[in-house]
């Protein structure tokens, strides 16, 4: 049951009818994996601790530098030098004490993701690395878990969802393959703060949004966004049959 207190704290969105009392409690009961706490779990994390999604598990194994600071807006000054997931996990406690927030600062891999995906309903990919977002990937469709990925470089950014349980939606695979990326990070090319906080501020929507059960979740359908001309683009994605990762399944 929501308290009082939540009632008043969630009543701009209870208020909505496509959330409601019994969306709000589905958010409640629901636990959520936040891998990255940079540029974008850092949105992510703020926005979904403030909807009252009710236990979060950050993972991060890096530590807060001064240029983290630009964009990584769940962090402070006050918090440089320690590990990421501890400064997020102060600021969402203090954000709303109703809600759950764990931290794991160890490297996620093949070996720890499958039994850390048992104690989440959804994950939310806010890295800006491809090795770890194809062990996400396959990890997240062998425990039938939706995966909301987001990225951003420069001045451009995209976002999807990726739902096992949906036999027409893609994999990360099916889309990206085994990755022709530049391998270059944000500290490298670099990034504009707004494009990833919005990128993903769309992540948290998207979560949200399967998490209450409203709307239409971005499955089947890659959004890009054009920060430069302030342009969005939308591609259909289609889950490719001869997949490593997810074709043998469907087939």
């Amino acid at each position: 049951m929501l308290s009082d207190e939540e009632l008043l704290r969630y009543s701009r969105q209870i208020l909505l009818k496509q959330v409601d009392v019994a969306g709000q409690l589905r958010l409640k009961n629901s636990k959520v994996l936040i891998v990255g706490l940079g540029g974008l779990g850092s949105p992510v994390a703020l926005y979904l601790a403030a909807a009252g999604v009710g236990e979060l598990y950050l993972a991060d194994f890096d530590t807060l530098d001064l240029s983290n600071l630009q964009r990584q807006i769940v962090h402070d000054s006050s918090a440089l030098g320690t590990l990421k997931v501890q400064s997020a996990q102060t600021r969402l406690q203090g954000l709303n004490p109703h809600i759950g927030v764990h931290t794991i600062s160890a490297k996620l891999d093949e070996q720890n993701l499958p039994a850390l995906l048992q104690s989440v309903d959804l994950v939310l990919d806010c890295t800006d690395n491809f090795t770890i977002r194809g062990q996400l990937n396959k990890a997240c469709f062998a425990a039938n878990k939706v995966l909301v990925s987001g990225a951003a470089i420069r001045s451009e950014g995209q976002i999807s969802v990726y739902d096992p349980a949906n036999a027409h939606s893609p994999c990360y695979h099916c889309v990206f393959g085994d990755g022709a990326e530049e391998g270059l990070t944000c500290s490298e090319a670099g990034v504009l703060g707004p494009l990833v906080g919005l990128i993903g501020s769309l992540q948290a929507l998207e979560a949200m949004k399967i998490l209450a059960g409203f709307g239409e979740p971005l499955v089947g359908r890659l959004l890009l966004v054009d920060a430069l001309s302030s342009r969005f683009r939308e591609l259909k994605v289609r889950r490719d049959p001869q997949c490593a990762v997810c074709g043998e399944r469907h087939a």
